[in-house]
């Protein structure tokens, strides 16, 4: 079994390319989904969070997001205390999901896949691309936030340009570009190299 880690800047369409994978049969774990599960499921991650952010980190058993959210925005020593709770246990819970999987390739959807040196634990990456303009219309349209809140979280994420370098595989979602073909050119690249 090969581990793949796919990923892209916000908006860049890494969902569209891992319903397409799942729609052909190919299991695919989604990080941020399994990040939020586990912070509001596991108790180790839980407590740590909470001896980090205190108690108000949760109001009856529910992440206080609004409250980590206002924590971690300005403060980047936080964040990456809150990223190394959470990313370890979500990379536990990949592994232990990966054994169970019949397929000789599967995918891990994960926003920051790069900028957390998390790429490194899997045989290949798929990077997905799109134009900055197309990729902030989307987020402004998909989460009705303005165009300022979308460069911010923009700018927590590398540049294509230097992820491209990076990557296994590079999939490009710039609305006139087919995706579907480079998908099943990119799962026979990879399976060829099985």
């Amino acid at each position: 079994m090969k581990k793949i880690g796919l990923t892209g800047g916000i908006g860049s369409g890494k969902s569209i390319i891992c319903n397409i994978l799942k729609i052909m049969g190919y299991p695919v774990f989604n990080s941020d989904d399994q990040a939020k599960l586990l912070m509001t499921t596991n108790n180790a991650v839980i407590q740590q969070i909470k001896n980090l952010f205190g108690e108000e980190a949760y109001i009856e058993n529910t992440l206080n997001r609004p409250y980590l959210a206002s924590k971690v925005f300005y403060d980047e020593k936080l964040k990456l205390a809150l990223n190394k709770i959470v990313h370890p246990a979500v990379r536990a819970a990949f592994d232990e999901w990966a054994i169970l999987q019949k397929k000789p390739l599967v995918f891990n959807e994960a926003a920051i896949l790069y900028e957390t040196g998390a790429y490194k634990t899997f045989d290949y990456t798929v990077l997905v691309t799109a134009p900055e303009e197309i990729r902030i219309a989307r987020v402004t349209s998909r989460d009705k936030t303005t165009i300022e809140e979308v460069e911010q979280r923009m700018k927590n994420q590398w540049k294509d340009e230097v992820k491209i370098e990076m990557a296994s595989y590079v999939i490009n979602n710039d609305d006139t570009t087919l995706v579907t073909p480079q998908v099943i050119a990119m799962l026979k690249y990879f399976e060829s190299a099985i």
